[in-house]
Order: structure tokens, then sequence, then C-alpha cells
């Protein structure tokens, strides 16, 4: 079986546009954790004042997510985290989100 290098997968426009960038926008989050749930735990506090009282928290999540959209070495780690997935599909028809689910351990 011949392996695919991934230096060499050709990318079609709306991956690179829509679908990486989307995996970005979720690793981003998952990585300025700390300040979501300083934003989010403002808005519960503050209900609708939550525009004038989450400022700093709003801006330092802000700040946070633009440093990951904005950084080229993550931009390239989810391009190959993608175009992993893409010929792990490719070789196996399942779809990422399938193969990382658990397999019940009893029935």
């Amino acid at each position: 079986m011949e392996t695919t290098n991934p230096e060499e997968v050709h990318l079609r426009h709306v991956e690179l546009d829509v679908l990486i960038p989307k995996m970005m926008r979720e690793k981003a989050r998952e990585r300025c954790s700390e300040q979501v749930q300083a934003f989010t735990h403002c808005c519960k506090e503050s209900g609708f004042l939550m525009v004038f009282k989450c400022r700093e928290e709003n801006a330092a999540l802000k700040d946070c997510l633009i440093k990951h959209y904005q950084d080229p070495v993550f931009f390239e780690e989810c391009k190959k985290e993608y175009i992993q997935e893409k010929l792990e599909f490719e070789r196996t028809g399942i779809p990422s989100k399938q193969r990382k689910q658990k397999l019940p351990t009893s029935m």
C-alpha cells in the first residue's frame, strides 16, 4: 500500500479558507479556555450589563484568540492535522468524529 506524503496533498480553496480556519477556531478556544471561562462567568454574573461589566474579560479573550488566529506555526499545525484526518478518511471511509467516538464496552 502506498502512503501519501502530507506535503504533497493538494488542498482545495474551501479547505484552506474555511475548514482549516474552523479547526483553528475550535483549537484556539481550547487553548484560551481560561479566558473563555472568565468571560462566560462574567456574562452569567452580569446579566444585561455584561456589555459594560465584561469589557476586560472580552478583551482578554479576543487577544488570546487573535494571537492564535494570526500565528503561522499554529496554522501549519492545524493544516497538518487536517491533512492527516483527510488521508485517514480516504483510507478508511470513516469520518474523524466517528473514529474518535468510544465504542461501548458492554452490551
